[in-house]
């Protein structure tokens, strides 16, 4: 069996739970084993949640790199590691076996070596879904550089305000990159980013689109050059830098409440343990499977489950460079018909927004190599949940439901593709060594009786070995952030209802939580029975100030056709439908105050709907919505302002 830690069985999931529970130090160690060490931890895990202080495999010495690539060389170096579909279907696509791989890795190392770079240095890369991104990052991680990449598609101030957080000297970008009908500027959004920037060095620039760039003397390098250079040295081999496990292995910025950017810190050792553990028993991978995240590398879930946990599993990882409607909206169906991919982990929202397509696009398409099917990034509503199983699944792949964030390294809660249950829209089980645990407003932990289903906030009662170490630079705003509001756990930010079976449903953030005439509402639960009804592609859900109520409830829908207003009849009679839909799925309680009809919704590039600008709306605060330069299309703000009621 390849992975001896892969579970089974719903039972051996129950077993390995409760011993992961009784002696974590024992489980994860017992797991860790199955990894290349160059030296033996000397503690598996210390740790206290005042501090906070984690340390997981300490004095333990090794390179992730040699996990993802090294060890597998002798047995797989010829079997696929990277599959890489550009943006442009008529272009050409990559296979990089991991022998090809390590030789790109290895050349790439010594490019940042050659150019100064040396453990503990901060590296930001910012470039489009390339191979050669996923080739920059584990040569960071193999020089020992600590790698930030930045979403490619941030705006300059964004990058700049990254840059002086971690206080990077070096950067790794392109000439620009493709996404769908977009040409991105990469580079020039970077020279705006340095202007008045005094700590980076050097910035190399791969070429992708060809787009004229302004190439600054002694500080900008073309990648095509750098490597050139290596190979005219004869260099092939390139010696991992030693790492402790609890040395630093990227930073990777996520949105805090506060205007500044919160840097999340992972380490090398207990990081790839969790990536590893989490990736094989989720999605049951089995050797030979084809597995395509639609992630970006730019967020969390690309580094997890793209790059990381695939390759250290000795996996086929498939990286695509355009978006789900390119050149029209079976793009993914072509992909996996393409390369017979057996698991697709893509996000809730992409799902909705290819519902709306209707079959049309799926017409024609096999989809009988896929075994599991993921989501990711949101609770996905029941509609898409059955829609994805149905027409995408065909009613025989499993679906995992995973929960988790940036923080947290991988997945915390979800169903094992066929060995423990699904539930449409629940997450289910907590992965082993999650002890979950939900708490009241002031921190108490509220205790199921019988058979009744519980609710509150989502706490964690321990480590696991994938929980962030720190936020960057500022360790006092991760204490504060995550371990302040209930002493001695981990709070999500979530809300959760627990069912008689141990079963989580996270309801949203707790933030997102509505106080409607005393009743506490979820904005999530408000949005499900929203989108179920059948002419809604997506929705959001806000509450504003309301006289009476205290908190009204304010709705921004889209809907098919145009603004509400199309053969269904008038956008009033749409209203009282959905009203209808409300009251009949949580109660009269849950009917909007408002119902605002858009085309589309303020969202990052990963799909997230910022529902502070919304909020900002509905509370008629035109002039303060914040930010907007980050979003897929900031132009949808303006056209919401407009139509707000």
């Amino acid at each position: 069996m390849p992975y001896p830690y892969q579970i089974k069985s719903y039972d051996q999931y129950k077993a390995d739970y409760k011993k992961s529970i009784e002696d974590p130090a024992g489980f994860w160690g017992e797991i860790a084993e199955n990894f290349t060490w160059r030296k033996k931890w000397d503690e598996v895990l210390n740790w206290n949640f005042t501090e906070p202080k984690v340390e997981w495999f300490k004095g333990g010495k090794l390179n992730i790199t040699e996990n993802c690539l090294d060890r597998h060389l002798e047995k797989h170096g010829d079997m696929p590691a990277m599959i890489w579909e550009p943006n442009d279907p008529e272009e050409h696509h990559r296979i990089i076996t991991y022998k090809k791989l390590y030789e790109k890795v290895c050349q790439f190392s010594h490019v940042l070596k050659n150019n100064g770079v040396k453990k503990g240095d901060r590296v930001c890369i910012y470039m489009g879904m390339i191979p050669e991104l996923a080739i920059a990052v584990l040569a960071c991680a193999r020089v020992g550089a600590i790698h930030s990449v930045v979403f490619g598609g941030f705006s300059a101030q964004s990058i700049a305000d990254r840059l002086y957080d971690a206080q990077a000297e070096y950067i790794v970008t392109c000439d620009g990159a493709f996404r769908g009908a977009k040409d991105i500027p990469l580079k020039s959004v970077i020279d705006d980013a340095l202007i008045g920037n005094r700590t980076v060095k050097k910035v190399i620039v791969c070429t992708r689109t060809r787009t004229p760039v302004s190439m600054i003397k002694g500080r900008d390098l073309w990648w095509e050059d750098e490597i050139k250079k290596v190979e005219t040295m004869g260099l092939h081999d390139f010696p991992a830098e030693e790492m402790d496990a609890e040395d630093p292995l990227f930073i990777l910025y996520t949105s805090g409440s506060t205007g500044k950017p919160k840097g999340v810190v992972h380490t090398c050792g207990g990081y790839m343990v969790y990536t590893n553990y989490t990736f094989v028993n989720v999605f049951q991978y089995q050797p030979g499977d084809i597995h395509f995240c639609t992630a970006d590398i730019g967020w969390i879930t690309g580094h997890s489950y793209i790059v990381y946990g695939p390759l250290s599993a000795g996996a086929t990882t498939l990286l695509f460079e355009g978006v789900p409607t390119f050149p029209d909206a079976s793009r993914f169906w072509d992909i996996v018909d393409k390369f017979k991919v057996n698991i697709l982990y893509t996000a809730p929202t992409a799902i909705r927004s290819l519902m709306g397509y209707g079959l049309g696009p799926l017409q024609g398409k096999h989809l009988n190599s896929l075994k599991v099917l993921g989501t990711v990034g949101e609770p996905i509503n029941e509609e898409a949940w059955h829609w994805y199983s149905e027409h995408v699944g065909k009613n025989n792949c499993p679906v995992v439901d995973t929960w988790w964030q940036t923080e947290t390294g991988g997945t915390l809660i979800s169903n094992m593709a066929g060995i423990t249950p699904a539930v449409p829209s629940w997450a289910t089980l907590p992965m082993p060594g999650l002890e979950m645990v939900l708490v009241d407003e002031k921190g108490q932990e509220i205790i199921q009786e019988g058979e009744e289903t519980i609710s509150g906030n989502l706490c964690i009662k321990g480590p696991w070995p994938g929980i962030l170490r720190t936020t960057y630079g500022d360790h006092e705003r991760c204490r504060t952030n995550y371990f302040a509001t209930y002493p001695g756990m981990y709070f999500t930010g979530d809300g959760a209802l627990k069912d008689k079976n141990g079963f989580f449903r996270i309801t949203g953030r707790v933030d997102d939580v509505l106080n409607v005439s005393g009743h506490r509402i979820g904005t999530a639960e408000l949005e499900n029975a929203i989108n179920m009804h059948s002419g809604v592609v997506e929705s959001a859900v806000v509450g504003y100030p309301h006289d009476i109520k205290g908190q009204g409830i304010y709705a921004f829908v889209i809907y098919q056709g145009s603004h509400g207003q199309d053969t269904h009849g008038t956008a009033e009679m749409i209203r009282k439908d959905l009203n209808q839909t409300i009251t009949r799925i949580i109660g009269a309680i849950a009917k909007p105050d408002k119902i605002q009809f858009v085309s589309g919704l303020p969202k990052t590039r990963s799909g997230k709907i910022m529902r502070r600008i919304l909020r900002k709306i509905a509370e008629g605060d035109l002039d303060n919505v914040g930010d907007i330069s980050t979003l897929l299309d900031p132009t949808v703000v303006e056209e919401i302002k407009r139509g707000k009621l």
